[in-house]
């Protein structure tokens, strides 16, 4: 340990995780059952020391049997281990002052080791700067292993299997970002032979697989186009690289690198083991108590053919075209060996066409992507079959899910709003494609005028303020979209995608 509590002389990188309750409704807040935490020389990336705990949480109650299949981690496990105000001394000296990394920390860890302290009555530990390597390998190394879970990774480079308890994740953690920046300097030493998958696809670590690059956006609005929809993945971009005098932090939800005025025909090549890249500000609320920001869905691409002069997509089905009987759910190959939940109706991907939708509140941009785009939603009333069939798809999106024991807790599709119970609400999401520094719609957005006839919008430029003045409380517009799952961040569910959006003009 450091010689004093100093913050100049702890330059040890610490890595931690936690193990926590699972919550069984909304607002249960979580429980730590676990902390676990490495120091590790940024010059050798060697541990240094070590340190974990079980935690006894105060109500024994909160740990379900939801919770113990996730961690393993039983009431009789943690009756007679110390509680967080026990271990809070030993916690505070091993991240205060000290650059703090992990998986997905900045949403989850962050926020619970606030709130532990909160609770306590005692200041939290200040970090010298933040490495969240969910963030930072997605942008960088990309989703080439399948996703971006921790037991993804691992399995990709066949390090193990991974145990969820905090000191053993914590050094699978750190093995996983020796394997990426192994393969990232490789690649960079040999792009163009390196970068080449056998399948004959090129693999770049910012961008999906195969995924060509979106065209330029028209430069006028309101104009009739005939452009094909686009394919829904984004491409992320790296975040922004610089220095902050008195905070500095990894920033992965702002800018590009180079900034709004860089030479994007001759890109800069950084060194994936340049530890300067690390050192930028991250946005203070990302470690607040309310980041919980809505779950990214890896959107499955889809080509659908408009028929000129039809008023629906192909393959979109009315609501009095759906039997519920006929809904159900099945485990289909995703990406490179891994799996994702598909909704069907009749053994038919579903997809839905909802006439008339009243906004209930217009486009929300608050939460930001990995790259730092807005993520556009807004949410509209459901009628009473619009819910049966959502909740049918629920159902039996669940019951796989289920089966399948992830860690995740799973979201209701149709979420209740208290304030408004007799008139439920659903909320539909505004998918993007990135590609550099320019960001475009996915979704296909036209306007009806009083006459019924329909224009398509073309956007010179991504400005969710413009779009929320189109989509906006109160309107009423025809919405064409697909049914998603997703599992991300400890969180799963349905997420409904627009493909295509006809606003209504008053």
């Amino acid at each position: 340990m450091d010689p004093t509590p100093t913050s100049d002389n702890r330059p040890e990188i610490c890595f931690f995780d936690l193990e926590t309750t699972v919550p069984q409704r909304r607002g249960q807040g979580y429980s730590i059952l676990e902390f676990g935490a490495i120091l590790v020389c940024p010059k050798r990336l060697l541990e240094l020391h070590s340190y974990s705990s079980l935690v006894r949480p105060d109500d024994l109650s909160l740990i379900s049997p939801a919770s113990a299949r996730c961690n393993g981690i039983t009431r009789e496990a943690v009756i007679s281990a110390p509680s967080f105000s026990e271990i809070a001394d030993e916690v505070h000296d091993l991240l205060h002052g000290r650059v703090w990394a992990g998986h997905n920390i900045v949403r989850f860890d962050c926020v619970r080791i606030r709130e532990a302290f909160e609770k306590i009555g005692r200041a939290a530990p200040e970090p010298k700067g933040i490495i969240d390597s969910l963030a930072l390998l997605t942008q960088r190394f990309g989703r080439r292993a399948g996703n971006m879970k921790m037991a993804t990774l691992a399995n990709y480079f066949g390090i193990g299997v991974q145990s969820h308890r905090s000191l053993d994740d914590v050094r699978m953690n750190l093995e996983v970002v020796k394997y990426c920046a192994t393969v990232l300097f490789l690649e960079s030493s040999l792009p163009d032979i390196l970068t080449w998958n056998p399948q004959g696809s090129p693999i770049s670590p910012s961008s999906d697989d195969g995924k060509s690059s979106p065209e330029q956006p028209s430069p006028n609005m309101h104009t009739l186009s005939s452009s094909p929809t686009s394919e829904n993945v984004p491409n992320l971009s790296l975040a922004g690289v610089g220095n902050s005098e008195h905070h500095p932090r990894i920033s992965l939800l702002t800018h590009h690198i180079g900034g709004a005025n860089a030479d994007v025909s001759n890109p800069v090549q950084p060194d994936p083991f340049n530890m300067s890249l690390l050192r930028n500000k991250i946005e203070t609320e990302a470690l607040q108590s309310d980041v919980t920001m809505e779950e990214k869905t890896e959107q499955e691409s889809q080509d659908i053919d408009i028929a000129e002069g039809s008023s629906s997509y192909a393959g979109f089905l009315a609501l009095d075209e759906v039997s519920l009987n006929s809904i159900n759910a099945s485990l289909v190959p995703y990406y490179r060996g891994t799996q994702r939940i598909k909704l069907l109706h009749e053994n038919v991907g579903l997809q839905l066409f909802c006439p008339c939708l009243r906004v209930r509140f217009g486009v929300d941009g608050k939460f930001l992507d990995q790259g730092g785009w807005p993520r556009l939603s807004f949410v509209v009333d459901a009628s009473l079959s619009l819910c049966k069939i959502l909740n049918a798809c629920d159902n039996a999106a669940k019951r796989i899910f289920e089966d399948c024991e992830s860690s995740s807790e799973w979201k209701p599709i149709m979420g209740i709003n208290y304030r408004y119970i007799n008139n439920p609400t659903v909320r539909l999401h505004i998918p993007t494609v990135v590609n550099g520094n320019i960001a475009r719609y996915a979704a296909e957005i036209h306007q009806k005028d009083s006459s019924g006839t329909v224009q398509k919008l073309v956007f010179s430029k991504f400005d969710a303020a413009e779009l929320g003045n189109l989509i906006r409380g109160g309107i009423f517009v025809d919405a064409f979209f697909s049914l998603d799952t997703y599992d991300y961040l400890q969180n799963a569910g349905i997420r409904l995608v627009a493909k295509k959006l006809v606003i209504h003009s008053n």
